[in-house]
């Protein structure tokens, strides 16, 4: 059984800074497609980012050079830096895994950017 736990958000004033965390129990983590994907309320799920097990990294479009995506097979973990936070960023963060063709997702970790 696949778990992804988040950490690190919250509030934020517009123009700062946040850290995500995930921690995964996958048993040969280096092989995941490991990502981030956000979801504001009344809207879709999108692509933050994600770092493949290869080490390929793709970002949405909205990111425009504000996020690093980042991952530590020894600790099994994956990392967002957030800059430049805008009032549009909020928004719930969920950690995401591919494991052979099946996707994982964690609870997710909320972050509000104020004004």
């Amino acid at each position: 059984q696949v778990q992804l736990v988040e950490s690190g958000g919250g509030l934020v004033q517009a123009g700062g800074s946040l850290n995500l965390s995930c921690v995964a129990s996958i048993r040969i983590f280096s092989i995941a497609d490991m990502g981030w994907y956000r979801q504001a309320p009344g809207k879709q799920r999108d692509l933050v980012a994600q770092v493949t097990g290869g080490g390929v990294i793709r970002y949405g479009d909205f990111v425009k050079g504000r996020f690093t995506i980042s991952r530590d097979n020894a600790k099994k973990a994956v990392y967002l830096r957030m800059n430049s936070l805008k009032l549009e960023d909020t928004a719930v963060y969920y950690c995401n895994a591919v494991v052979f063709r099946t996707d994982y997702w964690g609870q997710g970790t909320q972050v509000t950017v104020s004004s």
